[in-house]
């Protein structure tokens, strides 16, 4: 009933002191010879469609893409981790470099563009409208239009709505405190 052969000790067998060898040497040479085939054509496959591949990378990198991106486009959005070209801050004369400057430059140049835009205003460069006045241009043009003040009583009402605001009294559900 067992599946394995039962060997016969015969009297030749006795005298070596040992088991005479039963394996196939024929079958693990040509296993390895195979093996060895096996991974050559492989490697001779790989090698031909990495030559195929390197072909149709050469012909599709000499097309441009219409939709392909420039290189500012790629970046992330602002407000970005300083990066590769370097540090800046864009102003309407241009990109002004902050590299190697202390870390308060960037305040220094915002600051100073604020200013320019305090005392002198801005235009829109390409309608040419007025997007902003300097203050006191803006009072003088504000008090030449002789503006009317608005004395009816919704104007009163909505006067008296802007100086209340949410308190801990009412759980926040009414305007009850004035501001002072």
């Amino acid at each position: 009933m067992s599946s394995h052969k039962q060997q016969h000790l015969s009297k030749a067998s006795i005298e070596k002191g040992y088991e005479e060898n039963v394996v196939g040497v024929r079958g693990i040479v040509a296993f390895g010879i195979g093996l060895f085939l096996l991974i050559v054509v492989t490697f001779w496959l790989m090698w031909a469609l990495y030559g195929v591949l390197e072909e149709n990378a050469k012909e599709t990198k000499s097309s441009d893409n219409p939709l392909a991106l420039n290189d500012k486009e790629r970046l992330p959005p602002e407000p970005r981790l300083q990066g590769a070209p370097g540090f800046g801050v864009d102003t309407p004369t241009g990109r002004v470099n902050l590299e190697l400057t202390p870390p308060q430059s960037e305040y220094w140049v915002l600051e100073k563009e604020w200013k320019n835009l305090l005392e002198k205003g801005a235009t829109d460069p390409k309608t040419g409208a007025v997007t902003v006045l300097p203050i006191e241009e803006a009072k003088k043009i504000l008090l030449e239009e002789k503006p009317a003040a608005v004395s009816s009583p919704d104007a009163e009402k909505l006067f008296i709505e802007s100086q209340l605001r949410y308190s801990s009294a009412s759980s926040g559900r009414e305007m009850t405190m004035r501001r002072r």
